[in-house]
C-alpha cells in the first residue's frame, strides 16, 4: 500500500511578504483595499513598522493594532482593511494554498459594481501588460472605490446592507467554486489525508514513509506585485 504524500508547506498554507500601501485615502488614512474572503482564514505576522487592521463583521466594526510581533488572524466573512501608520510590513499566511490571492476575495465595491462577474472584473482587474505606473493608478482607483463601499457598510443603519454584500459576493464567486474545490483537494485535503495515513502507519508499526523525507526551499517568484493591500513578494510553490 503506497503512502499518501503531500510535500507542500505545512497545512497547505501559502506565504507572501506584504509592504502595505502608504497611499492616503479620502479619509486621510493610508493603507490597502477593504475586502472579504468567503472560504479562507488569513493571518498576519507583523515583521516591521506599525499600523492596524480595521474589520467589519456581523458583530460590528473593530480596529486591531498591529506592531512587530503581533499575530492577528480572522475567519471567512471578515471584511478587513489594512492601515499603514509607519512602514507596516507583514508576512501573510493564507489558507488553502493561497486561495485568498487567487480568487477568494471580493472587494467592498458599491452595489452597482457587484451585479455580475464581468462588471466586477472590469472595476478590479489590474492588467499585467501595462506599465507599472498604470498598474499603480488602477490599484489606487479600485482601492478608493472599495473604500466608498466599505464606509457605506460600516455606517449602515441595520444589518441588511452587510447581508446584501454577502449575497452579492457569494453570487460573484459561484462560477469558480469547482476550481476552488480542486485546489482545496490537492492542498489542504491532501495534507490532512497524508497526516491520517501517517498516523495509521505508525499505529501498525509501518515506518516506511520516514524513508521518503524531502527538503525543499525557494525564493520569491515575483517581487512587488500590486496586491489588494500592498506590494507583494510571492512564492510560486505555495500558491
Amino acid at each position: 500500500m503506497s503512502a499518501v504524500e503531500f510535500t507542500g508547506l505545512p497545512g497547505a498554507v501559502a506565504v507572501s511578504h506584504l509592504s502595505v500601501y502608504d497611499w492616503p485615502a479620502a479619509d486621510g488614512v493610508c493603507g490597502g483595499t477593504p475586502h472579504m474572503h468567503l472560504t479562507c482564514s488569513e493571518a498576519y505576522v507583523v515583521t516591521g513598522g506599525h499600523g492596524a487592521v480595521q474589520t467589519l463583521t456581523t458583530s460590528g466594526y473593530e480596529v486591531t493594532p498591529l506592531v512587530p510581533g503581533t499575530v492577528a488572524w480572522f475567519t471567512p466573512g471578515t471584511i478587513h482593511r489594512l492601515v499603514n501608520e509607519d512602514a507596516l510590513r507583514i508576512t501573510v499566511l493564507m489558507q488553502n494554498n493561497g486561495l485568498p490571492e487567487a480568487g477568494d476575495a471580493v472587494l467592498t465595491l458599491p452595489p452597482e459594481y457587484l451585479t455580475d462577474p464581468e462588471t466586477y472584473a472590469a472595476a478590479t482587474a489590474i492588467p499585467a501588460d501595462v506599465p507599472e505606473e498604470e498598474q499603480e493608478r488602477i490599484a489606487r482607483a479600485r482601492r478608493d472605490l472599495a473604500l466608498r463601499g466599505f464606509r457605506a457598510l460600516r455606517d449602515a443603519d441595520g444589518p441588511e446592507p452587510l447581508a446584501a454584500f454577502h449575497r452579492a459576493a457569494a453570487a460573484l464567486v459561484r462560477p469558480r467554486l469547482a476550481e476552488w474545490r480542486a485546489r482545496w483537494q490537492r492542498g489542504a485535503q491532501a495534507a490532512a489525508a497524508a497526516t491520517g495515513d501517517q498516523l495509521d502507519r505508525l499505529d501498525r508499526g509501518d515506518l516506511s514513509h520516514l524513508s521518503d523525507a524531502v527538503v525543499k526551499a525557494e525564493q520569491p517568484a515575483a517581487y512587488g506585485k500590486f496586491g489588494m493591500c500592498g506590494r507583494l513578494d510571492v512564492y510560486k510553490g505555495t500558491a
